[in-house]
């Protein structure tokens, strides 16, 4: 391939490659106001691991469950009950659970920028402890 193809490659790919970018950055943007929702830093989300793991915290899920998404065919399983758990954690139903699955990008934006959903709770449960709560609680009981 000489220097022409190559470059009318990039020219073809660029505009691709500029809608994935802007999709990266949008998605950052709905997932750093999802933890400001819940109560969390919106840098948070950037982090690889760590944001799972603030995530599992918003759900009401413990640690472990990170391990189960690094196992092939069972981290579906757990992602779809993870999703269906954030849209509970928002005062969502099944249909919202299913929008959450397929339609990703569009039902994150729905619960970052409606002011009408708010967080509930881990799995929309209100009387369990805040995870902010949570983490500020350790060690208190000891005293």
């Amino acid at each position: 391939m000489d220097n022409a193809n190559s470059g009318a490659v990039f020219a073809m790919m660029l505009p691709f490659i500029w809608f994935c970018l802007g999709l990266a950055v949008f998605s950052i943007i709905c997932m750093w106001k999802v933890y400001r929702k819940a109560g969390f830093e919106g840098w948070e989300c950037i982090i690889p691991i760590y944001s799972t793991l603030i995530l599992l915290r918003i759900i009401g899920k413990p640690w472990w469950w990170l391990l189960m998404f690094l196992i092939p065919v069972v981290n579906i399983i757990f992602a779809i009950m993870a999703m269906d758990l954030l849209s509970k954690s928002f005062g969502k139903g099944l249909g919202f659970t299913l929008g959450l699955i397929f339609l990703g990008y569009i039902f994150i934006a729905i619960i970052a920028f409606d002011r009408t959903i708010i967080y509930q709770g881990p799995a929309g449960d209100p009387n369990a402890p805040r995870p902010q709560q949570d983490i500020n609680s350790i060690g208190k009981n000891l005293v």
